[in-house]
Order: C-alpha cells, then structure tokens, then sequence
C-alpha cells in the first residue's frame, strides 16, 4: 500500500511579480489582492486533502494563513476560499 505524502512546499518556483498598473481606483487594489490571497489559500488547503468547503471553516483557513505566514485573512476572504473550492473544480 502506497502512503501519500503531503507539503506545502511549492513543487516549481513562483513567477516573478510585476507591479501593479498605476492609476486604478484603490477599491482595485484592495479586491485585487484579496483574490490572490483567497487563491493562495484555496491552493495550500487543497494541497494538504480539503476538498469541500465544508470542511474549511473560518479557523482551518487563518490556521493555514498562519503556517504559510500569511496575515489572517478576514471572513470575506474566507468566504472566497469557500467559493473557490467549491466552484474552482
């Protein structure tokens, strides 16, 4: 029987990041990052075998923020990360 291994390191290196276009309302920029937090998040619970949202409650998630070292995410991003595992199949 073979055993599954699970990390949460990443399995390739990142992209480079580039700066944001200059000029946007800050309500861009705030919804903008929030996405990518919620998308970082989906990302490291689905990686260690959460795969319905029911399964992430608003504790599992800022418990996962934390071991990524990621600021704890407010209830709207956790109910983004909610949505993305639910929808993003």
């Amino acid at each position: 029987m073979a055993v599954a291994t699970v990390t949460t390191e990443p399995l390739h290196k990142p992209l480079r990041k580039k700066p944001l276009p200059a000029g946007r309302p800050r309500e861009w920029y705030v919804s903008h990052n929030r996405r990518l937090k919620a998308m970082r998040l989906a990302i490291a619970l689905l990686d260690t075998g959460v795969y319905q949202p029911s399964s992430a409650d608003n504790d599992r998630i800022r418990e996962t923020a934390d071991r990524l070292a990621i600021h704890p995410p407010s209830d709207t991003t956790c109910r983004m990360v909610r949505a993305l595992i639910r929808y993003g199949r």
